[in-house]
Order: structure tokens, then C-alpha cells, then sequence
């Protein structure tokens, strides 16, 4: 399940630090009922050691200019937010209908509209684009026990396996057993150095990729991979998939 937000300003423009996934991030938050947003937050869906959100959301879309660090959209933008996990977006959409406006960033807005957005997945193949880049990382061990953390690129044949590995972890933490021969499989399609993006999370740097990859896989992996995310760090605005159409033309 997906919503698709729309944001708007009466009086001004809508201005942000251009790493602004953390405001996004502490808004749906702030707007989950407050035992919703405790549990998925201090606690979220255990699988060994790994707690996950499942919640991710898009970049914001809309016209906009750069100045300084700063990105000023224009009076109205929109974003999306996915989960698997209805009551997470059905706790959102209901707070957020019932306030006048609301705060992001600074910024004094209001909801423009609130559109859902359901999708079947009706087969094992899919060209799709990332509408918040994937991240997809090892922490290692350093000579001096010093702990590194290695970003993959889509051009290594670990991206895949890492990412195939993280939905597996993400479906066993949600059904709480692994189904027998489900299979996953990422390739980049349009993709290029002009795609790596450097993000700022708190004070935290990741490296992440966006573009247009051909996914292959288990219908259910490709259902949950839409809902909560590709890869790592889904709730901080990372991994947000859609389907991609080669004959239309769309920001990658």
C-alpha cells in the first residue's frame, strides 16, 4: 500500500536543507498515534539482531530551485510513503486529515490531497526506477578494529545478492517463516556515475544509487520490495521503487 502526499504553502515558497530526509523522516513520525510511533520506532519488526521499520518514503517531487544549501520548492510538492504495514499508513493519513496544517522543516503547510495508490503484482519481471535512491552496505573490520562501513555499487554482484539477502531477513520478519524457493534479482539497466548520490543522514554519510534496474524475482519479494523498500535503511527515505515504462519519459 502507497500514499501519495500533497504538500502546499499559502504564503511562500517551501524551503529545506537539501539532506532533508531526517525531517521527512521525524514527520510521519510525529503524525503515527503515539503508541503506533513507539512501537515501529524504539522496537519496529525483529529478526535477529536487525529491527526493521517498515515504512519508506520518496524523494519530494516538485518545481524547485537550489540556493545555497538550501532547496526551495514551489508552493506545492508531493512525495510518497509506502508500508506493508496498513495501520502504519492509515494511522498517518488519519492525523494528518485532521490538522489545519502542519510543520515540516519550519515550514507552515497544509495537505493538499491524499491519493492511495494499490499495487498487483502480476508478474516475475519489472523494469522499475527508484524514486529515493537504494543503499546497500557491509560494515567490516578494519586491521585496527576499527569498524568500516562498504557501500556496494550497482555494478558489483554483491549489490544483488545483499539486496536479495536484506528482503529475505524483511520477509521473515514480517510472516515469521521463510517460504520455500522465493528468489530476488537486481541489474542495473540505465544506470551511471551520474546516479550515486552522496546523502547526509544526522551526521551520518551514505552512499546510494538511483536509475533504472530490471528486477526478476518471487512475486512476493517483488510485492514487499515495493511496499517497504530495496535494501537498507528504508525508513530514513531509501530503496522506494515504482514500475518504469520505457516509452515515458521520467526523472531518474
Amino acid at each position: 500500500m502507497r500514499l501519495k502526499i500533497t504538500i502546499e504553502s499559502l504564503h511562500r515558497n517551501i524551503s529545506l536543507p537539501i539532506h532533508y530526509n531526517y525531517l521527512i523522516q521525524s514527520f510521519i513520525y510525529r503524525n503515527l498515534s503515539r503508541e503506533l510511533s513507539k512501537k515501529i520506532h524504539d522496537e519496529g519488526f525483529k529478526y535477529e539482531r536487525r529491527n526493521f521499520r517498515f515504512f519508506t518514503f520518496s524523494r519530494i517531487f516538485g518545481d524547485f530551485e537550489i540556493i545555497k544549501n538550501k532547496i526551495i520548492f514551489n508552493r506545492k510538492c508531493f512525495l510518497y510513503i509506502s508500508s506493508p504495514i496498513p495501520d502504519i499508513l492509515e494511522s498517518f493519513a488519519n492525523n494528518i486529515v485532521k490538522r489545519c496544517d502542519i510543520k515540516i522543516g519550519g515550514n507552515k503547510c497544509y495537505i493538499g490531497g491524499i491519493e492511495v495508490i494499490f499495487f498487483e503484482v502480476n508478474k516475475t519481471e519489472y523494469l522499475i526506477r527508484f524514486l529515493s535512491p537504494v543503499t546497500i552496505y557491509s560494515t567490516l573490520i578494519a586491521p585496527k578494529g576499527k569498524k568500516k562501513t562498504y557501500y556496494y555499487t550497482p555494478f558489483e554482484e554483491e549489490f544483488s545478492d545483499k539486496i536479495k539477502e536484506n528482503l529475505l531477513k524483511k520477509y521473515i520478519a514480517i510472516n515469521e517463516n521463510l517460504k520455500d524457493g522465493l528468489e530476488f534479482d537486481i541489474k542495473p539497466e540505465k544506470v551511471s556515475k551520474m546516479n550515486e548520490h552522496i546523502i547526509i543522514y544526522k551526521e551520518t554519510v551514505i552512499k546510494a544509487w538511483s536509475g533504472i534496474y530490471r528486477i526478476n524475482g518471487s512475486k512476493e519479494l517483488i510485492k514487499l520490495g515495493y511496499e517497504c523498500g530495496l535494501g537498507s535503511k528504508n525508513s530514513q527515505g531509501f530503496g522506494m521503487i515504482e514500475p518504469y515504462e520505457k516509452n515515458i519519459e521520467k526523472d531518474t
